[in-house]
């Protein structure tokens, strides 16, 4: 074997000397393996080997077998015969076809197979070569033939030297037969003759029968209970040319108990046309206290040609129980059966085949008649026609109307039937449809309490008494679901909210499909798709979460029903709400206050977040005092900037706060407290000024709990102590008790929540008097004399007079001057 990839492999088969027989006269080589075997012979040769031959391998994976084969005037190699045939009937058309099933060995190549079968008495062959698996359809058989010694012979052939060799299998299993069924007779149709006393009227069922309606004798009937027969006149025609009666006195002996009531015997061929099975017979003249019977006449003609039968089954049901049976030749179309019992009847007319070997068989469509016959003699045909034209028109979510064409028999009423194909598909803890769950009937053409999303089978029948016709085409109707209602959003953070919806509480549907509408930066196209599937249930109201929303964004919803029908029906867009999503808050990042300014930064979201598509409008910054409600300072700050400068009054506590604001909501950030530092008196001034007094003056700065005013004198003297600090609650504040031509400064501290301000100071200068200039240099030559002549209490006298108040310091001086003037002793 040799090749390429690209082209087709040969194989090369040489012949070896261990091979050549002495006997042999022609040696071949069979290649299996393609669909079609083929033999290559090599050529003549005396002494030395032949050539190899060549074989063009043209397919790639298969399985090729090479096999040497002599002819030595025996015959080639044959494939292995059938092990055994299986026929039945072809359900498509049984009267016709038949499947074949062979069984034989594996690895048995044969290309055809030699059918053999005796139809009726002829034999006959053929080859057949489209079976599939050892399984084909015959579909030309006649019949209610039997055919039988059917055999299968497998047939392989193979091309050599330009010509087709074909070795056949031999014939081992064992041979079939099989009948088909025969065609049904045709026109079957019914009369039926009301029997009365002096008096017969008659009616007809089905086809009318091609020759004309004669009258009906009254036949001779045996019964059991009574001992005597009384005769009864025949009916006859009123015109001239009455035609004779069709059927004679019966001769058969009825067989006890059913057989009493047919009248099936051979008709006379001179009182009787051809193709009667009774004879005529004569009534009693009265009947005691029954109904009179009622006379059945059944007819049909012979089954379409070609079909081979040998005569017809008579079959009469009565309420669904088989009553009555009768077999009638093939030459015989026609059948009578008195009735006594009121109720529906149904008679079928079967075409029988018996000849041959085959098992018997009957036909097998339905050729039957069925009629109601009501206790007061009344009869009813069943209706034959189908209603046709059916349509179904919606008049409402719960209402429609259907009509149908008239029928060609003019019935006098008609059924409409209605089925729920939706009811039952959903389990107990879904189902919401009540009616219509199983098929209901009714006589009306409107068709009320349907549900809204339900599908529906409606079948009519026409009717006659209790008989219906056969049903119409069905016409499905789906009705669209009512859709839900009061859809709302109820918003639980900004990446998550609540969808409540409620539903009507007729409707059925198989599920609830949300779907959600946004722009997505990502793709940045906006489509609806679906979020989330709900199965139905019986509550009227539900909800979903609904979570991983974008903050600040704009969403619709939507919520739509689809039904359990086929194709399944969706309702309804406008079940829809838009909504905007809740901002995130913002994270307040560095507050710095200078100069009477509090400079705020803020962050949002993450790094990824942008506010290009976002429904954010604005940011609020709001500093919100604690000193009072009413200092309260907001400003507004486009989206794009996140960063903000408030004017705050200092010395106050503040709640500092960013919200992000969008068309409905708003989120704020954590608050973030702000101390500001007290401001420092502003234009302090010093006013009405005295020889012992001072006023200031000056103006508040933001916030201030209370003022400090101390003022210290500029000498260094330590005669001159400090005086304490003044507290005061408005910004302006008098000094007294300050000394005259004295220098001092004074300062002005702001105090809020206990926190001190930087001071401010102001120089003040009291104005001098001669009067005080004296009682100075007394007090320092006082205080000279207790120096230097170190007298305690000279010392101890100063310190009191300089501890006194001014008026106390200017009596004292004016007694010590006194003193030291008229005592000058006082030095001893």
């Amino acid at each position: 074997i040799s090749g390429t990839y690209s082209r087709a492999y040969i194989i090369a088969v040489s012949l070896e000397a261990s091979d050549v027989r002495g006997s042999g006269v022609a040696y071949a080589a069979k290649v299996a393996g393609e669909p079609r075997t083929r033999f290559l012979q090599f050529e003549n040769f005396s002494a030395a080997l032949p050539p190899a031959l060549v074989f063009d391998a043209s397919y790639h994976g298969l399985c090729y077998a090479v096999t040497l084969m002599v002819d030595d005037g025996t015959e080639w190699s044959k494939p292995l015969p059938v092990d055994s045939v299986l026929i039945h009937d072809y359900k498509a058309s049984p009267e016709t076809g038949v499947v074949f099933e062979m069984k034989y060995a594996e690895n048995n190549v044969f290309t055809r197979v030699n059918i053999s079968y005796v139809e009726g008495k002829e034999l006959r062959t053929m080859l057949y070569k489209d079976f599939s698996k050892g399984k084909t359809v015959f579909k030309h058989w006649l019949p209610g033939v039997c055919y039988s010694n059917v055999t299968f012979q497998l047939l392989s052939e193979a091309s050599f030297n330009g010509s087709t060799l074909a070795r056949r299998s031999g014939i081992t299993h064992e041979p079939a037969q099989h009948r088909t069924v025969p065609n049904p007779p045709l026109n079957v149709s019914v009369k039926v003759v009301q029997l009365s006393s002096g008096a017969l009227s008659e009616g007809k069922i089905g086809r009318p029968p091609s020759r004309r309606v004669r009258d009906v004798p009254l036949m001779e009937e045996q019964e059991e209970a009574e001992a005597h027969e009384e005769e009864v006149e025949p009916v006859e025609e009123q015109t001239e040319n009455a035609p004779d009666p069709y059927w004679e006195v019966a001769t058969s002996s009825p067989a006890p108990g059913a057989q009493e009531e047919f009248v099936n015997a051979v008709v006379p061929d001179e009182s009787n046309e051809s193709g009667s099975a009774a004879e005529p017979s004569s009534f009693p003249s009265s009947l005691p206290t029954e109904r009179p019977p009622v006379l059945l006449e059944l007819r049909w003609l012979p089954p379409r040609a070609p079909s081979a039968f040998d005569g017809f089954n008579v079959y009469v049901y009565h309420d669904e129980n088989c009553t009555e049976t009768a077999t009638v030749d093939d030459n015989t179309h026609e059948f009578f059966l008195k009735l006594r019992e009121p109720g529906t009847y149904r008679v079928l007319v079967r075409t029988l085949s018996t000849s041959g070997r085959c098992e018997p068989r009957e036909s097998a469509r339905d050729t039957g008649v069925t009629f109601y016959l009501s206790p007061g003699g009344e009869w009813f045909e069943q209706p034959a026609e189908r209603p046709q034209a059916v349509s179904v028109t919606l008049l409402g979510p719960s209402t429609a109307a259907v009509s149908w064409a008239p029928g060609a028999e003019g019935r006098n009423g008609s059924l409409v039937s209605v089925l729920s194909l939706t009811c039952l598909k959903p389990s107990l803890g879904q189902r919401t449809e009540s009616t219509y769950c199983g098929e209901e009937n009714s006589t009306s053409d409107i068709i009320t309490n349907l549900t809204p999303g339900a599908q529906y089978r409606v079948v009519v029948y026409h009717t006659n008494g209790p008989l219906v016709s056969p049903p119409s085409d069905p016409v499905i109707i789906a009705i669209e679901p009512t859709g839900v209602r009061d859809l709302a959003v109820h918003p639980l953070s900004p990446s998550a909210v609540i969808l409540t919806w409620q539903r009507p509480y007729r409707v059925a549907f198989r599920k609830y499909i949300l779907e959600t509408f946004f722009f997505s930066p990502v793709t940045q196209t906006s489509k609806w798709s679906t979020y989330y599937e709900v199965a139905a249930t019986a509550s009227v109201t539900a909800s979903v979460r609904v979570t991983d929303l974008l903050p600040a964004w704009h969403y619709k919803f939507r919520v739509t029903m689809v039904t359990w029908g086929e194709p399944a029906l969706r309702c309804c867009d406008s079940s829809t709400v838009s909504f905007i999503t809740a901002p995130e808050a913002p994270h307040i990042s560095s507050v710095d206050f200078s100069n009477g300014i509090l400079y705020v930064r803020w962050t949002y979201g993450d790094i990824f977040t942008d506010l290009s598509h976002s429904r954010m409008l604005h940011w609020q910054v709001v500093a919100e005092g604690k000193k009072s409600v009413k200092r309260r300072i907001s400003v507004d700050v486009t989206r794009t900037v996140m960063k903000a400068a408030l004017a705050l009054p200092p010395g106050d506590i503040y709640n500092l706060t960013v919200t992000a604001c969008t068309e409905r909501s708003r989120n704020t950030s954590t608050p973030h407290i702000v101390k500001l530092e007290p401001a420092s008196p502003r234009s302090l001034y010093a006013v009405n000024s005295t020889h012992t007094s001072v006023s200031l003056v000056w103006v508040e700065e933001g916030v201030v709990d209370f003022y400090q005013v101390l003022c210290k004198p500029l000498s260094l003297n330590k005669e001159l102590k400090g005086r304490e600090p003044q507290i005061v609650h408005g910004h302006m504040a008098t000094i007294s008790g300050l000394r005259p031509a004295t220098a001092y400064n004074c300062s002005v501290t702001s105090y809020s929540y206990s926190t001190p301000s930087e001071p401010t100071y102001v120089g003040v200068s009291t104005p001098g008097s001669p009067f005080y200039i004296s009682v100075t240099v007394f007090l320092l030559l006082f205080k000279f004399l207790h120096v230097m002549l170190s007298l305690s209490f000279l010392q101890s006298l100063y310190y009191e007079i300089l501890a006194a108040p001014l008026h106390c310091q200017l009596a004292s001086s004016v007694v010590l001057l006194a003193i030291f003037k008229h005592q000058s002793h006082f030095y001893c």
